[in-house]
């Protein structure tokens, strides 16, 4: 643990947290301007459900040929440019998507002092492998539900009903088979393949949608908006109360699990316990540092983090919503794999798949009665995530004061406070910030329902859905694709994991799964989601 007092602004050009609340606020302002009537975001791509040729009396109304199959939101939703934005098509938004990204996260690789020309390479095949396969996990067959079939009139068919999901899971899949059967492209993706940054910016965009949707729900009604906002405001209370109840659960049983049933060294077993029970990767390596273990041990607990995130990220949204009876507590599953999956992309990424199969499984089951609002699901997983990440600075400054004063005695060491704010997520910074100022548009003047109120949260709604919709997606696909590409699954064979692969599977599924699952009940039971709208 370092002694030295860093200034406060230290890093904030050089790390990947500050640049996820760069990239996530600067789009995020400038969706704001289309509350000023300028809409300069429209540009953003998006995939729609898709099959090569539409049956006889069938209808473009859910469903479209794959020509049509991505189109500029901008071309949809814009009011001051939406000729423009159509006129770009699908191959010109795709483009213009990859020449404003290539820019801005160019921009920080350079201040981040990676090599720019890797990076650029690397970012390229990413993205355009990320469209392409965006753009198949968009077919019928993969995305469709019975409900999209029956609104385009199309005659009955087998599809997985996997929503968007579909997608993310074929990212993931390319990623792997990168990872794992193509190693030498695999390391020259590597620059790029930054899932860390991606989910991180990703949640930061995750903001405007928590703060957008009662926005949306307003155009249906304002008792619905209002309903909306109340239930993000609940899940950010019961988020935190959670998190605290669990994680003084959950960390002293891993090290207790870690001592007591494998015999591992008290440094070994903070550090796995913090990796297995806080927040993955991160709280590994601030542990690490906090409780002075060798490198290696972060090195080995980040990798063995990082292999089986992907594997719960496989299990467990699906296990979930074919366990989950129906409509019953849908927000208790999504806080409990927010407790459950470590690292912020395969947790962010769990929660969004989690919310696509659980919504597609609602609407089919109540032959279209029920229409849950996409993204609810997923804000109940991360925001209990949120404050897990909030909690990493201050469970490694405990643990070093721990380390320092007891175990260690080194009693003429000063630990600085400091360390607590350099150790914080500075991206739940952005994605806080771009809630609460869209909370704040839908309880200022749109609040009465008047007509310039209501005017107003059209215009607001604009740049929201570029940003939410188009760019939280997008980087989510990145996530799926990046963490694919760096996840090597011969990583578990090696023989010093040994004790530490029992450690995290023994934890995981006879104590931190189970234990997730009562605390999340117990602050999220009765929860319910409104409906928008109910389907025809």
């Amino acid at each position: 643990m370092t002694t030295q007092d860093r200034k406060w602004y230290s890093g904030m050009l050089l790390q990947e947290d500050w640049w996820a609340v760069w990239l996530g606020v600067g789009f995020f302002l400038l969706g704001l301007l289309s509350i000023a009537g300028v809409d300069v975001l429209g540009w953003i791509t998006y995939p729609r459900k898709w099959v090569f040729s539409l049956p006889a009396g069938a209808t473009a109304k859910k469903i479209v040929t794959w020509q049509h199959a991505f189109y500029p939101l901008g071309g949809k939703y814009s009011l001051t440019a939406k000729g423009f934005y159509k006129s770009l098509g699908p191959i010109g938004g795709i483009l213009l998507t990859y020449v404003v990204f290539t820019i801005t996260t160019s921009i920080g690789a350079y201040f981040m002092r990676w090599d720019l020309k890797k990076y650029i390479a690397g970012w390229s095949i990413i993205f355009f492998l990320t469209y392409l396969t965006w753009f198949v996990g968009h077919h019928a067959f993969f995305s469709a539900s019975v409900i999209d079939l029956r609104k385009s009139h199309f005659p009955p068919m087998f599809t997985m009903s996997l929503g968007g999901g579909a997608s993310f899971i074929l990212a993931l899949i390319v990623g792997l088979s990168i990872g794992n059967f193509f190693k030498p492209l695999a390391k020259f993706l590597s620059t790029a393949a930054k899932p860390e940054w991606f989910i991180k910016t990703a949640i930061v965009f995750l903001g405007v949608k928590v703060g957008y949707l009662p926005i949306k729900a307003a155009a249906t009604s304002q008792k619905l908006g209002h309903a909306v906002a109340g239930l993000t405001f609940d899940l950010f209370v019961a988020g935190a109360a959670a998190t605290i109840v669990a994680y003084m659960v959950f960390w002293p049983g891993v090290y207790l699990i870690a001592r007591k049933l494998f015999k591992l060294p008290r440094a070994t077993a903070a550090v796995l316990g913090s990796g297995i029970s806080i927040c993955g990767v991160s709280a590994a390596v601030a542990t690490g540092g906090a409780v002075r273990a060798k490198p290696v041990v972060s090195i080995m607990v980040s990798s063995l983090v990082v292999v089986w995130a992907v594997i719960e990220l496989l299990v467990l949204p699906s296990f979930f919503t074919h366990v989950w009876p129906g409509t019953a507590d849908p927000l208790v599953a999504g806080s409990a794999m927010g407790m459950s999956v470590k690292t912020d992309g395969a947790d962010a990424a769990a929660g969004e798949l989690l919310d696509e199969f659980m919504r597609t499984k609602v609407e089919t089951e109540t032959n279209g009665q029920v229409v849950w609002p996409a993204g609810v699901i997923t804000t109940s997983a991360v925001m209990t995530k949120v404050w897990i990440d909030m909690f990493i600075g201050l469970w490694a400054f405990i643990l070093a004061m721990v380390w320092v004063y007891k175990i260690d005695k080194r009693q003429g060491e000063r630990v600085p406070f400091s360390e607590v704010w350099h150790r914080f997520p500075k991206f739940v910074i952005g994605y806080f910030l771009a809630w609460f100022i869209y909370l704040g548009i839908f309880f200022g003047p749109g609040h009465a329902g008047a007509a310039d109120g209501m005017a107003l949260l059209k215009s607001a709604k604009v740049g929201a859905v570029h940003v939410e919709k188009g760019m939280r997606k997008l980087f989510f696909m990145l996530t799926f694709m990046s963490l694919g590409i760096i996840t090597d699954f011969t990583k578990l064979k090696q023989a010093q994991f040994g004790k530490m692969v029992w450690v995290y599977f023994v934890s995981l599924f006879f104590f931190i799964i189970p234990v997730a699952m009562l605390v999340a009940y117990l602050f999220h039971h009765g929860m319910v989601i409104p409906t928008l709208a109910t389907a025809g």
